[in-house]
């Protein structure tokens, strides 16, 4: 068996994944190269394994560890990217990421920011709103279609 199409083809798919990881901003694409790498791989052992007429299947047996491998590795960066989506609302790898706890917040309490408005000295005490309770207070005009407390249940 000719083994130069097989490694042509695994050539190709390594080549397009390669790129597909070093060019793509979004981290889907980037893990869509990974699996592309991965498959020219295990394309590669499969076309060595059936070249080599052994009793073993190296080949096959090589690929089936890889595939699994290759599972748990989706399911990891998949969870990352739905919690980095989660956490900034997009999946672009070129920006940095939002952290909670920084370092330059102490740095920023030592600088002078004329944008920012300083807390009154006073705080006037907030409106006391209307009793709930109220008998005389108007009531709110109720929308057509819905149900409330008030309304009775016609048949």
């Amino acid at each position: 068996m000719h083994l130069w199409l097989a490694m042509a083809l695994a050539a190709v798919l390594a080549g397009a994944g390669t790129y597909g990881i070093l060019a793509r901003r979004n981290a889907v694409l980037v893990l869509i190269g990974v699996e592309l790498v991965l498959n020219a791989a295990n394309l590669v052992l499969v076309a060595v394994g059936a070249a080599d007429d052994s009793s073993l299947q190296t080949g096959q047996v090589l690929t089936l560890f890889v595939i699994t491998i290759a599972a748990a590795e989706i399911c990891v960066a998949l969870a990352v990217v739905l919690a980095m989506f989660r956490l900034n609302g997009h999946i672009d790898l070129t920006t940095s990421p939002q952290t909670e706890d920084s370092d330059d917040s102490e740095d920023s309490e030592d600088s002078d920011d004329s944008d920012a408005p300083e807390p009154p000295d006073d705080p006037e005490p907030p409106d006391d709103p209307e009793p709930p309770d109220d008998p005389e207070a108007p009531e709110a005009p109720e929308a057509p279609g819905v149900v409330t407390a008030s309304t009775e249940v016609r048949r």
